[in-house]
């Protein structure tokens, strides 16, 4: 375990920055995902951290240790790579064992730490079989062990889950997060998914264009986005155009005046989400409330996402739970919407 500070981090291509001015600090035993759409520069940053691609500036520092300019194999970093990267002529104990081998580690003591990786995975007894013999999960618990084979300081996760089916996806997720809970291992992780990222992290990096956007919780990103941009990345949001008069009011392009607590003049964007909006008689009591007619319904199993135009050029999508012997909307229905004022988020115009 170590803690990992990474201070002006910059990788550039000519005059191109893929990761910009990055710095965070990770404490020892926290679990950080790096979130972002592709081509945002997350798995540049991991891949600087693991010392497979070198930074154009800034100091990367594991345990205290300046490693910025040192290989892979001397910053005791393990790499879980996305296309899990094994060895199809070797069994599962010698892809386990390949590591071990590099650094030299005697053979008694690579049976014990190939041993334990696979005892920690819950491949016990898989040791004699090759790659093509195993499903995907086992696969990536293979490449998961290789990777604490050697007891990194720092676990590195490059989009892990990305191969699986969506139902071996959420065990495989819960099973990685357990296991870095138990060994109380330092960790990064990539992701696009923001599923994983909300079920699996301590705290979360949202990165654009190469720059972080905003750090924090879960809580931190879902209700208090910095900006447009995790508002829509992290979870779902209504977007509506407008101008926000600064004084806790909100014109929507279609002319709905709108409450909000705004700390933002001139135009801007509304967000809201889903679940905030109240459906029915209990919608005419709160601080906004308007009537829309229902243009879509998605039927998701416990909810239904409806889309509702509350004015031509206004558009919600609003999310009610599928509950048994309720009347559901149908198309076409005009609904009765509402929210409270603090659930609308104004973020000012990006230029």
């Amino acid at each position: 375990m170590a803690k990992v500070e990474i201070a002006s981090l910059s990788k550039r291509y000519g005059e191109n920055f893929v990761v910009k001015d990055l710095s965070i600090e990770i404490p020892q035993g926290e679990f950080l995902v790096l979130l972002g759409p592709s081509g945002c520069g997350k798995t540049t940053t991991l891949r600087m951290i693991a010392g497979f691609v070198e930074p154009s500036s800034g100091q990367i520092t594991l345990g205290g240790r300046d490693v910025t300019t040192l290989p892979p194999w001397k910053r005791n970093t393990g790499l879980v790579f996305q296309s899990y990267a094994l060895f199809p002529h070797l069994t599962v104990d010698e892809n386990v064992a390949f590591g071990l081998e590099m650094r030299k580690l005697p053979a008694a003591e690579r049976r014990e730490n190939v041993a334990e990786a696979l005892r920690l995975v819950r491949l016990e007894g898989f040791g004699e079989r090759l790659p093509r013999q195993l499903s995907g999960g086992q696969q990536q618990r293979v490449a998961l062990a290789r990777a604490l084979a050697f007891r990194p300081d720092v676990l590195l996760l490059d989009e892990p889950l990305s191969n699986l089916d969506a139902k071996l996806r959420e065990e495989v997720r819960v099973e990685i997060r357990e296991l870095q809970q138990k060994l109380g291992l330092t960790t990064v992780m990539v992701t696009h998914d923001q599923d994983e990222a909300l079920s699996m992290a301590d705290r979360l990096v949202v990165m654009s264009q190469g720059e972080v956007r905003q750090i924090g919780t879960q809580r931190d990103l879902y209700e208090r986005p910095a900006d447009r941009f995790v508002a829509g990345f992290v979870g779902r949001s209504n977007f509506l155009a407008g101008q926000c008069e600064g004084d806790g009011a909100f014109i929507s392009a279609g002319g709905l005046r709108m409450a909000c607590t705004a700390g933002v003049r001139g135009k801007g964007t509304l967000a809201l989400r889903p679940e905030a909006v109240s459906v029915g008689p209990e919608a005419a009591h709160l601080d906004n409330s308007f009537e829309g007619v229902v243009e879509y319904i998605s039927y998701l199993g416990s909810v239904l996402d409806v889309r509702v135009r509350l004015a031509p050029q206004d558009r919600i999508i609003v999310q009610i739970a599928n509950r048994s012997g309720e009347v559901l909307p149908k198309m076409g229905d005009t609904l009765k919407v509402g929210w409270p004022a603090t659930s609308g988020r104004v973020f000012a115009e990006e230029s």
